[in-house]
């Protein structure tokens, strides 16, 4: 029997890590983008376009990111559409980051104070002049804490695609473990990498609110 050593092991999930950064960057852009929309839809002056954003964030929110990973799986497999773990893990992330990024921007942007869309409203602009030069630019440094937070939440994601066979740091683990019969080094390895992704976003996250809560009580 081939002998692991834990060079080996720690090499192949640096390998696999690398697929799961690219994961969580395609969900995290591609929700972000996404998102905005939404967000759009959300604070709306129509309500069609705000109850249509609401009731999206509720189904991508009030569902298992597990349950929608194998719907986008299944799903485009049963619409006859090409796919790979790949494309059904990079589409459902990107619709679940979506909703709770427009979420937490809708937030963001509703702490901006009321005078603010009426003395951009006396200005003649209309509603997307307003949302692109007077809101958005004031929300965006409200926002940037816990969407930087949020980020972790997508990284952790990530580990869930492995159940539609796409091998990312989680999947490899579980391959490397079956094949070394070492699951304590594995796992203790995965877990750190996870670490050592999560937590300099998350330390980042707090300190930008501690700013924030420092810049507003002066």
């Amino acid at each position: 029997m081939m002998e692991f050593t834990l060079w080996d092991v720690v090499r192949n999930l640096l390998l696999a890590a690398r697929w799961t950064i690219a994961l969580s960057l395609t969900a995290f852009v591609l929700g972000g983008v996404v998102g905005l929309v939404v967000l759009f839809g959300r604070v709306s002056k129509s309500k069609r376009l705000r109850v249509a954003a609401m009731g999206y964030i509720e189904l991508f929110q009030g569902t298992p990111l597990l349950m929608q990973l194998f719907l986008a799986f299944f799903g485009l497999s049963l619409l006859g559409l090409p796919t790979s773990p790949w494309f059904a893990a990079a589409l459902a992330l990107t619709l679940w980051t979506s909703a709770f990024l427009a979420e937490i921007w809708r937030g963001c942007v509703e702490a901006v104070p009321r005078g603010q869309w009426e003395a951009s409203a006396s200005l003649a602009m209309g509603y997307l002049q307003q949302m692109r030069y007077v809101i958005l630019p004031q929300a965006l440094r409200v926002t940037i804490a816990p969407t930087i937070g949020f980020s972790v939440q997508v990284i952790k994601g990530t580990a869930l695609a492995s159940i539609i066979g796409f091998t990312e740091l989680s999947k490899a683990s579980t391959i490397i473990t079956n094949a070394t019969f070492k699951p304590f080094t594995v796992y203790a390895v995965t877990a750190l990498l996870y670490f050592a992704l999560c937590w300099p976003l998350s330390a980042w996250s707090h300190r930008l609110e501690r700013k924030l809560g420092a810049a507003h009580r002066h």
